[in-house]
């Protein structure tokens, strides 16, 4: 079970979209700590949050999964770890497609790799500086619903950790296969590009909330 805190939504419970929700999901050796500004950041009070930690010691923080050698096992036991999650939000009312999975980095390939085989409609996924594992398997297991599955991949071509150029041509992959892909990119390296990429984080979440 992974360690979890929810971040309740600044609007009173009782107003519409109560419900919709954000889980993210933090890079290599950082913590659910490193993600408490989002919430106000993305300045979406009708927005719940949910942050986590990755089940892995790693240094001062947690790891989804070891790298960058052997990360198979790992990957295939935080996307089981991420599954879980997903079914007990909606047990608490939470259900997918109310809810928007996101990470940076090793959490950004997280959200993508659980995303696309979860078995139900999700309200979208967020990928930020992070990469596909294993991408041609990944398109041989997709679940049923993933070509309805809404993507946002931001990357920076000055990212000293995930090369850009590889990730770039995994977002064409994933559009070839016809999912939905918003593929943006930013002047940046392994970080956040600040305000510009947060109103293009925003603006994507909120348009999966809109129907």
């Amino acid at each position: 079970m992974l360690h979890t805190e929810l971040i309740p939504a600044t609007e009173h419970a009782s107003v519409p979209g109560s419900k919709r929700l954000m889980v993210m999901l933090h890079g290599l050796g950082d913590s659910m700590d490193g993600y408490r500004w989002m919430p106000e950041a993305l300045n979406l009070p009708w927005l719940n949050f949910v942050l986590v930690n990755a089940p892995d010691d790693y240094y001062e923080g947690y790891s989804w999964f070891d790298y960058p050698d052997n990360m198979g096992p790992g990957i295939l036991r935080s996307r089981k770890l991420l599954f879980a999650l997903l079914d007990d939000l909606r047990a608490l009312g939470f259900p997918p497609e109310q809810v928007t999975l996101g990470g940076f980095s090793q959490g950004g390939l997280m959200a993508i790799d659980a995303g696309l085989r979860y078995p139900h409609r999700l309200a979208g996924l967020v990928d930020i500086s992070g990469w596909v594992f294993e991408i041609e398997k990944l398109l041989t297991e997709l679940s049923p619903v993933a070509h309805e599955q809404r993507l946002l991949i931001t990357h920076g071509p000055f990212d000293p950790v995930i090369p850009f150029e590889p990730v770039r041509e995994q977002a064409n992959t994933l559009r070839v296969a016809k999912l939905r892909v918003d593929w943006q990119q930013f002047p940046k390296g392994h970080t956040i590009y600040g305000q510009e990429e947060i109103t293009a984080i925003r603006e994507f979440v909120r348009a999966g909330y809109s129907s």
